[in-house]
């Protein structure tokens, strides 16, 4: 899998989880994953767009996606522990997949970092 596939599925993942608690539950901060999950699309969408943009956007896309993450592991999970129920679920799917992503990124940073030390 690729760094943009892995980021386009983290993305919808996002938006759609989020959508789904606001729906649930009426809180705005629900809205948080999808706010990230829009910024994560628009960097998929403009790397396919523009190929010479991709190092700059996938450092973004990787920026937001960390800060996604750690807000879902130190804020978010220890409250859906307590509550269980559907919410772990989307807790659970959107740490996933960030997790994935951001494995794709680093994977595709350390293999062009080779590429390129292999070509001096």
């Amino acid at each position: 899998m690729t760094p943009a596939r892995a980021n386009l599925i983290n993305s919808i993942c996002l938006i759609t989880m989020g959508i789904w608690g606001y729906i649930e539950v009426s809180s705005v901060t629900a809205l948080i994953p999808v706010f990230f999950g829009v910024v994560c699309l628009i960097c998929y969408l403009i790397s396919n767009a523009k190929p010479n943009l991709n190092k700059i956007v996938a450092h973004i896309a990787i920026l937001f996606t960390l800060i996604i993450l750690s807000a879902l592991l130190g804020m978010r999970l220890p409250k859906s522990l307590d509550s269980g129920g559907v919410g772990l679920f989307r807790v659970i799917a959107m740490i996933t997949t960030s997790s994935l992503a951001i494995v794709f990124f680093v994977k595709n940073f350390i293999d062009n970092k080779k590429n390129k030390q292999a070509v001096k």
